[in-house]
């Protein structure tokens, strides 16, 4: 987990479909879990868009680069941090780095995560329910902590949420868990940051096709239909996520915080 998207047959779609605008010219990004799916189509999108993006990412060595690759490619600069983000210390070092290397820090996107599907609650150990919540959320704590002293007004915080959140997911007890614990702290953050100008916002995405689902985020049952159900009748792809990210990070969304944006395929979840 979460597995290398280099070795996927399918792989998804993360080339960004328009051309840039500047939106973020001249502004320092961080994304967690960069390396691949949500994370890869959303920092090349912000490189495309003229943002310097650090990539955090866990052991996925290949996939990472890739990612920097690209970001070269699209005239940007790009920064790689390897390490378990669950771990304060490594949040603090990736904050660090980037301040030594741009000195400063305008957007934090907290997209890194993982997911074990159980389908009976007695089947999640102590040690998959802890390992989930330090990756999902104590992880977005961490990162906050270590950024806040250099956001600046005009900064904006973007959190992964996820439909799982709003309408439940059977065989995903601890993973749901955490998802509505990142909502409300979007929400809470952003009502404790407002006053400086800081802006916070969620992501709520449905079934994407990324790297965590076949490599063990879902059943073998699950992944034969995967996305299926939705209005769509199909997953999501990356490429298809990170406009909402996007838009959420730049001047665009300048009247928004504390909203939970949900590309999902037309699932109606009301939240």
């Amino acid at each position: 987990m979460p597995g290398h998207e280099s070795q996927m047959d399918d792989k998804p779609d993360w080339q960004p479909r328009y051309p840039g605008s500047g939106r973020l010219e001249g502004k320092v990004a961080i994304v967690t879990g960069g390396d691949s799916g949500i994370g890869r189509a959303t920092a090349i999108l912000f490189a495309r868009e003229g943002a310097k993006v650090a990539i955090a990412y866990l052991e996925e060595d290949d996939d990472a680069q890739f990612v920097a690759d690209r970001i070269a490619e699209e005239g940007s600069e790009a920064l790689l941090h390897r390490g378990d983000l669950g771990d304060p210390a490594v949040g603090q070092a990736l904050v660090d780095k980037v301040i030594e290397k741009w000195g400063r820090l305008d957007v934090l996107v907290n997209n890194a995560g993982e997911q074990h599907p159980d389908k009976d609650i007695r089947d999640i150990t102590v040690e998959q329910l802890q390992r989930t919540f330090q990756t999902n959320i104590f992880s977005m704590f961490y990162l906050v902590q270590a950024a806040r002293p250099h956001l600046k007004e005009g900064a904006s915080i973007i959190n992964c949420t996820s439909i799982t959140m709003y309408a439940g997911e059977k065989e995903l007890l601890d993973y749901s868990s955490t998802k509505g614990a990142i909502t409300a702290f979007t929400r809470s953050l952003s009502a404790n940051l407002i006053e400086d100008g800081i802006r916070v916002n969620g992501v709520a995405p449905g079934p994407i096709w990324t790297p965590l689902n076949p490599f063990g985020g879902s059943s073998p049952e699950k992944m034969k239909t995967f996305g299926e159900d939705t209005p769509m009748g199909r997953p999501g792809q990356p490429n298809e996520v990170a406009p909402a990210f996007l838009f959420l990070a730049c001047e665009d969304s300048s009247y928004m915080s504390g909203q939970v944006l949900h590309p999902n395929g037309g699932t109606i979840v009301n939240g």
